[in-house]
């Protein structure tokens, strides 16, 4: 999630069932209906500032796996607000959640009954980022590092690496560039770091990256790019590239595999976003970021069958899910 800070201009603001598993929401956060048909914002998102009462998705499709990724914004605040009826009714093969905040490993019902093989990685830092993966299907491996990288305490927290059969998953809570962008020379050792080790995985085998990726990668991908760019974390020419260049390695590193931004790639022209600031009315004005996504080796890409922004999921946490569903085989290894 991007850093909290004064601003008087919103522009400047980061801003297996078979059957459609439906819940219903209780308590004072949440709305009495999920149609939000005619309550949209300009963009095209609803305006919900709540979880709906009644939370239903269509079936997954045939022979695909469900995966959802969601920045929870702390998961002790988003449990209050309606948490675990969004899990059961997504009911996730694979869930990501980000800035978890958690201390330790937590018992949350909702979670624990469904998924058997649970990772949270935990940041030293008390109540701060955070990035957990839960899974139904019981990983070859699971690792909490990134490899290379000279500062253990600013990864530790932020990324999960799960290795499958078929593919490697790989959770991420990508260093954020800091309020006046102070961090950015932090963000910028993660990248190099983390773009060696991606490329280094997909030699080996094909790669599933989600999670909040903190960048928002185009003009396309936040409601005001002129007044952000270079001055906002998330949208600088340092973060954007990086980028960039993991989807389509430059030159010298021209033999490494592409990777494609999947949900970009299906919506080519949308302009919908994951993050919408609590502050400002961004939610009813539309103003946000797309910081949240899943990235996947290019060889893999057409065995996505689906891959949707969660748009009406808000208000437990300022994110919105994102979930991608893709053939089984390419994490179980099975055809």
């Amino acid at each position: 999630m991007p850093p909290k800070r004064k601003a008087s201009n919103p522009d400047r603001e980061l801003g297996t069932s078979s059957k459609s598993a439906t819940k219903k929401a209780k308590g004072n956060n949440t709305e009495e209906s999920s149609d939000t048909s005619g309550n949209l914002a300009p963009n095209g998102q609803p305006t919900n500032k709540v979880l709906p009462v009644h939370i239903s998705f269509p079936p997954r499709a045939e022979g695909a796996l469900r995966l959802a990724t969601w920045n929870i914004c702390g998961l002790s605040t988003a449990q209050k607000k309606g948490f675990k009826y969004y899990i059961e009714a997504e009911d996730p093969d694979i869930l990501v959640l980000t800035e978890t905040k958690v201390n330790s490993d937590p018992q949350d019902g909702a979670l624990n009954s469904r998924f058997n093989y649970r990772t949270w990685a935990i940041s030293d830092k008390k109540s701060y980022s955070g990035t957990a993966a839960l899974s139904k299907h019981k990983p070859i491996s699971v690792s909490t590092d990134l490899p290379g990288h000279p500062d253990p305490t600013l990864v530790k927290g932020r990324i999960v690496t799960l290795e499958f059969e078929g593919c490697y998953v790989l959770a991420t809570y990508v260093t954020n560039a800091g309020q006046g962008l102070k961090t950015l020379s932090d963000k910028n050792t993660w990248n190099r770091h983390f773009t060696t080790y991606i490329r280094a995985l997909d030699k080996k085998k094909p790669v599933i990256w989600m999670g909040d990726l903190n960048v928002a990668p185009t003009a396309q991908d936040l409601t005001n790019p002129k007044p952000n760019w270079n001055k906002t974390p998330g949208y600088t020419k340092d973060e954007t590239e990086a980028f960039k260049n993991i989807l389509d390695p430059p030159e010298p590193e021209e033999t490494s595999g592409k990777f494609i931004d999947i949900w970009r790639q299906r919506h080519p022209d949308d302009h919908h976003y994951t993050y919408f600031s609590y502050r400002f009315n961004c939610r009813a004005k539309g103003i946000g970021w797309r910081l949240d996504m899943f990235v996947v080796s290019e060889r893999i890409a057409e065995k996505v069958k689906v891959c949707e922004i969660r748009s009406e999921i808000y208000g437990a946490s300022d994110h919105v899910p994102v979930i991608m569903e893709i053939e089984s085989d390419v994490i179980t290894g099975m055809s």
